[in-house]
């Protein structure tokens, strides 16, 4: 799927919630392991779903990982990290500050194979930075979709719910610790409460 070449290079996975970011994450990184190339993972501080120190999936799958800080210069704090590792691993890179789109160029530019995943759009249906910044930028990107909750179409956006009601428009982008569920909905049957 990826040329193999003396360069380094970026690898973006983004999609809705529930379309298989992280499980695609997960594939490549043990094919990485398979052909013996050594592998560093992050998560942002703030995603504690799975374990501190570890990225997983819905469906239960899971891998050990490096927490960063994701705000500010936090995640320069990668490339502290590494221990001469050439694929680098970034989850839920929508929690981190812009700062990692240069991380990751300079990552790539240091001869890395870099995979980075998350969401790229808000729960309103906007772009979630760096998401798009990083697809700018990268070699390769992938959009993945889930199936829309309500009526089984191709899905590409995140429906926010709160107490089972559409969260309204002026909700923050992150909610941390609230009472929320989400689902994939596809542009048709996602909506927001106004006024």
């Amino acid at each position: 799927m990826h040329a193999i070449t003396g360069s380094g290079w970026i690898e973006v996975i983004s999609g809705s919630m529930f379309s298989g970011k992280t499980e695609e994450l997960l594939r490549r990184l043990r094919r990485a392991e398979i052909a013996g190339q050594e592998v560093a993972v992050f998560t942002p501080a703030m995603d504690d779903r799975y374990g501190e120190t570890t990225i997983g999936t819905h469906n239960g799958r899971a891998w050990e990982a490096t927490v960063v800080e994701n705000e500010g210069e936090g995640p320069w704090d990668i490339l502290d990290t590494l221990n001469g590792e050439r694929v680098v691993a970034v989850d839920e890179a929508n929690f981190f500050s812009d700062e990692l789109v240069d991380v990751c160029q300079a990552l790539a530019e240091d001869d890395r194979r870099v995979i980075v995943s998350g969401t790229d759009q808000t729960f309103r249906g906007e772009p979630f930075h760096p998401l798009p910044d990083l697809m700018a930028v990268a070699e390769y990107v992938d959009k993945l979709q889930a199936i829309c909750s309500v009526c089984g179409e191709p899905a590409s956006r995140n429906q926010r719910l709160i107490e089972g009601e559409p969260a309204h428009v002026d909700e923050p982008t992150i909610l941390v610790g609230a009472e929320e569920s989400y689902e994939a909905r596809c542009r048709n049957c996602h909506t927001m409460r106004q006024g």
